[in-house]
């Protein structure tokens, strides 16, 4: 596993380019998409689970390096069993047994963590491909996700609509705003699991962060 290295041409300042990814084993196209704000900081997002690839960002002396763990296509992403980068849900963390009770009623879902179900159960938000939207910010370049995940998936009630909104902005921050809206009563945990190396791409572990 590796962090995305170079991608081809060098993104304009202030933009948002879209590239091709890959596929999933189904034949869907995946798309990666570079947002690069004023200063040079740069993002790279794929629509495949909404993880985040890349982030290079400046230390104190204004060089870029990578500072997540990513993989260099979307194959990586497929196969991935560690959660790099991507958006969790419907609920991020175990659910003991696989089952939660909701008004009296006890809801069943996929176990894939011995008996628990753990970040969404066997197929959770990090392996669907969302619908992406190139967004016009004040505050920086934005890139909007959005999935349907339907009633009864992985066991879960309701149909939950989910828009999550990455922005990298003018001050060299990446913000991750979540909003989901629900046709019935279920349970939902959102996050973004990605792993974090502040010193950069092939600089050793964390152990002195």
């Amino acid at each position: 596993m590796t962090t995305l290295g170079a991608i081809g041409a060098t993104p304009r300042l202030g933009s948002t380019i879209k590239k091709s990814f890959g596929k999933t084993p189904d034949g869907q196209p995946v798309d990666l998409y570079v947002l690069t704000n004023i200063s040079g900081a740069e993002v790279s997002i794929t629509n495949y689970g909404g993880a985040v690839v890349s982030l290079k960002l400046p230390d104190r002396s204004g060089k870029l390096a990578d500072v997540v763990l990513g993989y260099e296509t979307a194959d990586g992403y497929v196969n991935d069993k560690s959660y790099f980068g991507a958006l969790v849900g419907r609920y991020g963390n175990r659910i003991a047994h696989a089952q939660f009770v909701l008004d009296g009623k006890t809801y069943t879902l996929a176990k894939n963590n011995g008996e628990n179900s753990l970040h969404g159960g066997i197929k959770g938000f990090n392996k669907a491909v969302w619908a992406a939207k190139v967004l016009s910010t004040k505050d920086g370049q934005s890139l909007e996700l959005s999935y349907l995940s339907k009633d009864g998936e992985e066991g879960f009630p309701g149909n939950l609509k989910v828009n999550v909104i990455y922005t990298l902005t003018d001050a060299n921050a990446l913000q991750i705003e979540y909003s989901a809206t629900t046709d019935k009563k279920t349970v939902v945990n959102l996050t973004n699991h990605s792993y974090f190396n502040l010193a950069g791409q092939s600089s050793g572990n964390i152990l002195g962060h």
